[in-house]
């Protein structure tokens, strides 16, 4: 090997050494970053040429060494719990498909764009001021958003089909009433109404029914022996407290029934607010008795339908602006007995308009957003994204990575699916960096870096001997 060759060698030693050191410290600069993955150094002879003749016998001419730097991105980092629903870590293969602006139906190419698809294990989102779930990074997490009814597809697996995952996309949450059960007894005892008797009560009338009675604060109509107050929430959350009234009649185990909404102007064609009107009747045994009853048709349940508003009627008012809803009344626990009428309990699924209280991740990557009125709703589902080789992705700044050709293309999956990992929810995956084993490769290529300046100085003391031979 010749001086130059031996210079030259050590020159190589420096700059691979500075690389390593380099990687290191940038290992160690890391160490508390969310997802972050260490960075290896490996080191290679190089070789430039071999002496004449050739064989066993031969000399290798060093050229020195070079330094290649590899990302060990398949390593899984520890998973820590935290307090936040949105913090988020992939227990296995896979990471979370991000851009840095928010996106409505993904992008248009994964690798070269204005603003391109990044995959990142980085899962410390939280909401911007807009309800975006952005990470720390302040890239904006992609995945299947679910309709107006919670529904989500996810049968298209190109990053066009994604969308930036928006928690208030929402709104306020409504459940329209679509079911009431009543739990109720009616007094087998009462005294026929004398106004039954004489003949003047209709339920048809606009001066005899009940509902005239209850619409005009008792001063014309007929008043109900009981009343069972049924509350209803329109599709626009506001609440409407609906009556059925009840009069017992002269046949044996029948009760006179109107539904009756006794808001003035809540419902429009209709007298009185009165929805509708027929008979409830019993068995001898006191059990409701949908066969004989004619109330809305008879049958159990018995089903009522309120129009949109401005809509065929009943409906809802114009100014209401709600939507048509059918009502399934359930009187099935509705007793005839010689006790005091009373109302035990009425059940409904219809609730008020409520506010987002919270937002919750389960292991698919089901983004639900739970309202203060007990309402909760399926808002998106994160979406995992694969690789055949991991390890080839080309790191960017903020954590992330790009596609390239050496990690070949992507694969968009629901987690736990197609070899693509779970999602922990209120966790994140911390740093791969082990920092007792950083130091210790810190020292050692410390020292390396040292024996080849000296090398580099040997040589130069060998140039120097051999000018001074020529003097």
């Amino acid at each position: 090997m010749s001086i130059n060759t031996a210079m030259a060698a050590g020159v190589s030693g420096l700059s691979a050494n500075e690389a390593a050191v380099t990687a290191i410290s940038n290992n160690i600069a890391n160490s508390n970053t969310v997802g972050y993955k260490q960075t290896d150094v490996s080191f290679e002879s190089f070789v430039t040429a071999a002496t004449a003749g050739g064989g066993a016998a031969a000399l290798n001419t060093g050229g020195g060494v070079t330094a290649t730097a590899a990302d060990l991105v398949t390593q899984q980092g520890q998973l820590t719990q935290t307090a936040s629903n949105t913090d988020l870590a992939i227990n296995g293969a896979g990471f979370f498909v991000v851009s840095k602006t928010p996106t409505t139906g993904g992008v248009v190419n994964a690798v070269a764009n204005s603003n391109p698809t990044l995959f990142t294990r980085a899962g410390s989102f939280t909401e911007d001021k807009n309800g975006n779930l952005v990470n720390s990074a302040g890239d904006y997490l992609q995945g299947w958003l679910a309709d107006a009814s919670g529904n989500i597809t996810t049968t298209n697996t190109n990053v066009s089909a994604l969308s930036t995952i928006n928690v208030l996309t929402a709104g306020g949450a409504v459940s329209p009433t679509t079911q009431v059960a009543v739990n109720a007894n009616v007094n087998a005892a009462t005294t026929v109404n004398a106004a039954v008797t004489g003949g003047t009560y209709s339920a048809t009338s606009a001066t005899t029914s009940m509902a005239a009675y209850i619409a005009s604060s008792g001063t014309t109509g007929t008043k109900p022996d009981f009343t069972i107050t049924v509350p209803v929430s329109d599709s626009l959350g506001g609440q409407h407290n609906l009556e059925i009234a009840l009069l017992k009649t002269t046949t044996p185990d029948q009760w006179d029934a109107e539904v009756v909404d006794p808001t003035s102007g809540d419902v429009a064609g209709v007298t009185n607010g009165q929805l509708a009107n027929g008979t409830i009747s019993f068995t001898s045994s006191g059990v409701y008795n949908p066969a004989t009853s004619t109330l809305l048709g008879g049958g159990s349940p018995l089903s009522m339908t309120i129009g949109a508003s401005g809509g065929a009627t009943p409906a809802w008012a114009t100014a209401l602006g709600a939507a048509s809803q059918t009502i399934s009344l359930n009187l099935s626990n509705v007793t005839q007995e010689s006790s005091t009428s009373a109302t035990q309990s009425i059940t409904t699924n219809g609730t008020s308009f409520g506010n987002l209280s919270s937002v919750t991740v389960d292991a698919k990557g089901i983004v639900t957003a739970n309202y203060d009125n007990g309402v909760s709703r399926n808002i998106a589902q994160v979406a995992v994204a694969t690789f055949s080789d991991p390890d080839g992705l080309a790191a960017v700044s903020g954590d992330a990575y790009q596609q390239t050709l050496a990690s070949g293309n992507y694969s968009i999956l629901q987690a736990g699916t197609g070899g693509a990992g779970v999602i922990d929810p209120q966790t994140l995956e911390a740093s791969t960096v082990d920092l007792s084993s950083q130091f210790t490769n810190l020292i050692v290529t410390q020292r390396a870096y040292a024996a080849c300046s000296k090398v580099i100085t040997s040589a130069d003391t060998m140039v120097q001997q051999l000018l001074d031979i020529i003097r």
